[in-house]
């Protein structure tokens, strides 16, 4: 098998020590007033071996957050406390982007403070992980939105902006944005729940609208190659249909992202409710995005190994096999087993102390 996957890859100005990275997962596990747990530093730093760490998505702002428990990137405290993450990263050899994150629709009162807000008021038939009223946390049904008005926008566009600035603040390499899975920018991009008549709905390129001007601001503020963005076209999480106008809307999306010179483009794959990737298509981003190209979606390292090799994509991000191997670069170099996903013990992904987080054994202790 060629070692490419395990290649150094110059990104934007800095060099990643293979093309393996860790992708984003929520772990719910932030402290009082949404600040990381202090058990995050030893969660990335054991896992800083993968040439890339993008963080757990953080929320921009509170009416932001969608599920309770999840670290935010607005508030003194919150930024301060990303600080030793950073640190232990780098200390480690590693580099750390982090995910920014509005959920939009997907989200409750209880949790955000405040009613959801996403480009149209349609409601997904959803639920998310919050407080129930008497004490405890569980599943509950998400709330209908209302609609955001332009100074809305204009404000979430500026709170992507402050939140990009902090993260450079406390030494992150970059910022991703999160564009997939039905979240807000992600909501702004499909038919089913943007129904506006204004300069953010109807057409593609209006539809484009609020994701081209936020990487815009975002870039333009901290830097291109800081910036990078997910997006997920073949995925239809918050519809069971898929849009039929979102494959072309992602090659026109895809086209105008390029003039930026992002970080990477990161492609979320095979969950929930998806549609199988082709390699036409793989082969028609490659051909009009002339920049790095990240994928992630339930990989086996053979398959990574395979589209590196074909030359499309440049960098692959592994998810859950990173929860239960904190050194998986290693474990994937050195041909050694993997420590299986525990799906018995899925409870431990959410919530919690230091059990499922950072006791999982390296595979030479």
């Amino acid at each position: 098998m060629s070692n490419h996957i395990f290649s150094e890859y110059q990104l934007g100005q800095i060099t990643l020590n293979n093309r393996i990275a860790m992708a984003p997962m929520t772990r719910s596990r932030s402290v009082e007033e949404d600040v990381i747990t202090p058990l995050a530093k030893e969660y990335y730093g054991q896992r800083a071996s993968a040439g890339l760490i993008i963080t757990e998505g953080s929320p921009i702002s509170k009416v932001g957050r969608g599920y309770s428990f999840t670290p935010g990137i607005y508030t003194q405290e919150q930024i301060d406390g990303w600080k030793a993450v950073t640190d232990e990263v780098h200390k480690k050899g590693g580099k750390i982007f982090i995910q920014l994150w509005h959920v939009g629709r997907r989200s409750h009162s209880n949790i955000s403070g405040t009613q959801p807000v996403a480009p149209s008021a349609i409601k997904e038939a959803d639920k998310v992980w919050g407080p129930l009223g008497d004490g405890t946390y569980g599943m509950i049904e998400t709330e209908s939105p209302k609609e955001m008005s332009l100074e809305e926008i204009k404000q979430t566009q500026n709170d992507f902006v402050q939140a990009a600035k902090n993260a450079m603040e406390v030494g992150f390499d970059g910022v991703e944005l999160h564009g997939a899975h039905g979240y807000l920018l992600d909501s702004f991009l499909r038919a089913h729940s943007n129904q506006r008549t204004d300069e953010y709905g109807g057409s593609i390129e209006n539809r484009m609208r609020m994701t081209i001007e936020t990487v815009e601001a975002v870039a333009y503020a901290i830097g291109a190659d800081k910036t990078a963005i997910r997006i997920s076209p073949f995925v239809a999480e918050g519809s069971v249909n898929h849009d039929p106008e979102m494959i072309d809307l992602s090659l026109a999306l895809v086209k105008a992202l390029d003039q930026f010179g992002l970080a990477y483009l990161h492609f979320s794959e095979n969950i929930s409710n998806y549609k199988e990737v082709t390699e036409a298509y793989r082969k028609e981003i490659r051909s009009i995005y002339h920049h790095p190209i990240m994928v992630a979606g339930k990989l086996t390292q053979e398959i990574a190994e395979d589209l590196l090799a074909k030359g499309l994509v440049d960098l692959v991000a592994f998810g859950q096999p990173f929860i239960t191997n904190p050194d998986l670069v290693e474990r994937m170099k050195n041909n050694w087993p993997l420590t299986p996903v525990d799906y018995a013990n899925h409870n431990t992904f959410y919530g919690g102390g230091a059990e499922g987080y950072i006791d999982y054994a390296t595979y030479q202790k």
